[in-house]
């Protein structure tokens, strides 16, 4: 037997130093479809008039605002975010020289160009993208698709000012100030020069003197220290209230300010509110400083956005279709979301614009079940004369219209209840399974929203409603799975509530110009 030949094992040669007669285009080296040739398409029909004005005239050459809008989107479509990053890769990422045409901004240009002339205006980029993502017939502007996701601050979790904090701290100072006055002679002198001819009958005894008033109230002991310059106890007060109380007085008000109606603040961006955020897939929630972000799909295309304060979905749901209508100019057919948007209100807002509600209300899924359906203690399930407007219940015994009552949401609405209640429960031997309480048994029942849930079941009861519904899961909550997943964006690193707009609005752009490139935007 041969022993086996060994043979030569070739290599292709590395010659760094090898010369060429013409250096090669950074445009040969570009593939004719990649993204960033998209990305460069679309910016470069975009009249950027708007971005230009932000630029004064005069001095060094600035570098291009189209060219800087391109590099910030594509740079986020390739989970790129910070500015030291984005000028890192126009120095070594062949795609980053070639739509920048070789430009090297530093990091603060990048940063600068993202936090300060971009804010306010990225709203107009958006639109322009979704307009154009509208020609190309990936959209139609028909369904909207909303649902909102809590995204963290960049703000310090640890350092939180909660309103009930300030509040009781506020209350405490006021206690120990009011305290400190009728220790001090002449108080009545004080009182009148501090509310004039009102007295606290009028004003109500818990008032509270803002940090105006206590500057008077030191003038005031100033003024009497300059009489009676031996009195070491109105000494000892004045310099305890103006230098103690009057600061911290100050402090509490600028809180409240901040606060702005929430419940809480981050020291380090105080434009964040502290909500409740899923740690785990086991439910379990930590506090952290947030935006609450709204957002508005088609066909998996983002087609609105909002960066909100508040927590609550519902209340939101009206500046989010008013930010679409002065967007496009018109709202949709229809809007699709969850219970979480359910309420009297929204179905009123949508009911008046023209717009189509496909949204569940809270209860919706226990009027499904059997055990609901067969319930004869709920007023839902009782019968009704309309004639005598009046409920009866399962022991023959009649739930009489006594009144309404009207409330008013945070939002400035008002909810109307007409208020039924049994002539009597007493003796009755079902009493124990209907009602738990002592006296009779009175119910509120809401006319107008029992009338929007009945014409919302009978939409998502058709199959169109149900298809909708179905389609709901797989169109919002997939825009939130790319952004937090596989872009990995799960907070922001701008702070401030306008920075952070500016922020989401890079985002969204660059999901949509991506989404749109993968749909065959290519070619």
């Amino acid at each position: 037997m041969k022993p086996k030949r060994c043979r030569k094992i070739p290599f292709k040669t590395t010659d760094q130093n090898q010369l060429t007669i013409l250096p090669p285009s950074l445009d040969e080296l570009i593939e004719p479809n990649h993204m960033v040739r998209f990305i460069n398409a679309i910016i470069d029909k975009m009249d950027i008039d708007f971005l230009i004005k932000e630029y004064k005239g005069g001095g060094r050459a600035a570098y291009h605002p189209r060219m800087l809008l391109k590099v910030v989107i594509y740079a986020y479509t390739q989970k790129i975010f910070t500015s030291r990053q984005i000028a890192k890769a126009l120095r070594e990422n062949i795609h980053f020289m070639w739509l920048s045409g070789n430009s090297r901004p530093d990091f603060r240009t990048i940063n600068r160009f993202r936090s300060s002339r971009l804010k306010g205006k990225i709203e107009e980029v958006f639109t322009y993208v979704v307009e154009q993502l509208l020609e190309l017939g990936y959209i139609e502007l028909n369904d909207l698709f909303i649902d909102g996701s809590k995204f963290q601050a960049n703000a310090n979790k640890y350092k939180a000012v909660w309103k009930k904090n300030v509040d009781r701290y506020q209350r405490v100072l006021q206690e120990k100030l009011k305290e400190l006055l009728k220790k001090i002679d002449n108080e009545n002198d004080l009182e009148n020069r501090l509310y004039g001819n009102k007295d606290l009958g009028e004003l109500g005894e818990d008032v509270t003197l803002s940090s105006h008033q206590i500057e008077q109230i030191v003038d005031i002991l100033n003024e009497r220290l300059k009489k009676e310059p031996d009195n070491k106890e109105l000494k000892r007060a004045k310099n305890k209230i103006e230098k103690d109380y009057l600061p911290r007085q100050r402090k509490y008000e600028k809180q409240r300010k901040l606060l702005n109606g929430r419940n809480s603040y981050s020291q380090t961006d105080p434009d964040a509110t502290f909500m409740s955020k899923k740690r785990d897939h086991h439910n379990n929630t930590d506090l952290l400083p947030s935006y609450n972000v709204q957002v508005g799909s088609e066909n998996q295309f983002i087609v609105n956005y909002t960066i909100n304060q508040n927590a609550n979905d519902s209340v939101l749901l009206k500046p989010f279709m008013e930010s679409y209508k002065r967007c496009y100019g018109r709202q949709p057919n229809r809007v699709i979301g969850d219970a979480g948007y359910g309420s009297e209100e929204n179905y009123a807002y949508l009911e008046s614009e023209g717009v189509e509600a496909y949204i569940k209300y809270s209860s919706y899924y226990k009027e499904q079940k059997k055990s609901y359906k067969e319930n004869p203690f709920l007023i839902d399930n009782m019968r009704y004369d309309p004639e005598l407007d009046r409920y009866e219940c399962p022991a023959g015994r009649y739930l009489e219209y006594v009144g309404e009552q009207e409330n008013v949401t945070s939002t400035g609405f008002k909810v109307k209840h007409r208020i039924y209640r049994s002539e009597s429960c007493e003796g009755c031997v079902l009493k124990e399974k209907c009602y738990k309480g002592q006296t009779a048994r009175v119910v509120r029942v809401n006319v107008m929203l029992n009338d929007y849930k009945k014409q919302v079941r009978s939409r998502l009861n058709t199959e169109e409603g149900r298809k909708l519904i179905s389609k709901r899961g797989s169109e919002i909550e997939t825009i939130f799975g790319q952004i937090k997943h596989n872009l990995g964006i799960r907070g922001f690193l701008l702070r401030g509530l306008e920075k952070v707009k500016t922020e989401f609005g890079i985002i969204a752009v660059a999901y949509n110009l991506k989404g749109g490139c993968c749909m065959g935007g290519r070619n």
